[in-house]
């Protein structure tokens, strides 16, 4: 396929720059594409959506404040984002600065010395000669998005953070998680309904643009997640009930989709680059509750294979039509996959 067949208008006053004043003060778009229905909700009707022997899980990692800007000592502004953490003094992250990098060059960030000890790939190791968690806690930002076109304000700190945000080491947040809040989960327990945790740490590959003309060139980015034997054992049982397995955001999905990729079911971390657009069958995930995403984005390749890219194009055309919010601090969609006896896309177009 090519990546023009991904492209949508947005007008740029759709993007939403700042969160709504409550969590939950969200639209909703439901989506059946196996009944070709487009319904105009708001989020706090999601959970009339979901019934008692379905299984709804959620992302709980946490971002951390990894964006630092330092200099370097021999003069010169200097950004770094970090990418991972390795151990307390070493990481692994982006550089951006005016001149090229150099082995052994030293940048100041308050009483932190950060020394690049070698490149890999795009990235660098960095050597920091404190604590990096007492770094980023006195010095680091909150790396926003690049769509959001702002400096970091304090109502970032809770407001790009998911209620339930448990695990450091994500520089991006899981942003269909940004919209519950604890009346949501009473609301969960009021009605018997199970959900669960899984934990995947967004890279800075998430914003990664598809370059490649033909989509089936694009290289994938990789992320950690971790699955507890508790979540495959409540999958297992959700599928002997009937139930379905509804993932919170993109990252869930991938998680879940990688991990029911191979026969022997891993507890603990691991990797995944799967990428996922249309022609994929789904192994696992039934439903997705998800935010609005960039043109030619694989996320928006990902929905496209969940729902079948016609409908998702059409779902997205009436979104910027009803003036919906676009993106991180955005609105939502709901979306039911589509059954695979509809299924007529034309997968492959070399």
């Amino acid at each position: 396929m090519n990546i023009e067949e991904f492209n949508y208008h947005l007008p740029p006053n759709l993007i939403a720059q700042f969160p709504k004043e409550d969590r939950s003060d969200s639209r909703l778009l439901l989506l059946n594409p196996s009944q070709n229905k487009i319904d105009d909700k708001e989020f706090k009707s999601f959970i009339d959506t979901i019934k008692q022997n379905d299984l709804v899980i959620f992302n709980n990692t946490k971002v951390i404040k990894a964006r630092l800007f330092g200099e370097k000592i021999s003069g010169g502004k200097v950004e770094i984002l970090i990418e991972k953490i390795i151990n307390d003094h070493l990481v692994i992250g982006h550089i951006g600065t005016s001149k090229k990098i150099k082995d052994g060059l030293e940048i100041l960030v308050g009483p932190a010395k950060i020394r690049v000890q070698s490149r890999i790939d795009n990235m660098f190791l960095l050597s920091i000669s404190i604590d990096v968690y007492q770094l980023i806690d006195q010095f680091g930002q909150l790396p926003l998005p690049p769509y959001i076109n702002r400096k970091n304000n304090e109502e970032d700190l809770d407001r790009y953070q998911t209620i339930f945000a448990k695990h450091e080491g994500a520089i991006a947040a899981p942003t269909a998680g940004l919209h519950f809040d604890d009346v949501f989960f009473d609301h969960l327990k009021q009605k018997e309904i199970d959900y669960e945790f899984i934990t995947l740490h967004v890279g800075s590959g998430t914003f990664q643009p598809v370059r490649q003309e033909n989509i089936h060139n694009h290289k994938m980015h990789s992320e950690e997640f971790f699955i507890d034997e508790n979540v495959y054992k409540k999958i297992e049982q959700t599928k002997k009930n009937n139930g379905r397995v509804i993932a919170i955001g993109t990252t869930v999905l991938r998680a879940l989709e990688s991990a029911y990729s191979v026969k022997k079911k891993i507890t603990g971390f691991q990797k995944t680059d799967i990428f996922i657009y249309p022609g994929y069958r789904f192994k696992v995930v039934n439903s997705l509750f998800t935010n609005f995403h960039l043109p030619k984005s694989t996320l928006l390749m990902l929905v496209s294979a969940f729902a079948g890219h016609s409908f998702i194009m059409a779902a997205y055309r009436h979104a910027v039509h009803q003036e919906y919010r676009f993106f991180s601090y955005g609105d939502a969609m709901f979306i039911e996959q589509r059954a695979h006896t509809n299924d007529k896309e034309i997968v492959d177009k070399l």
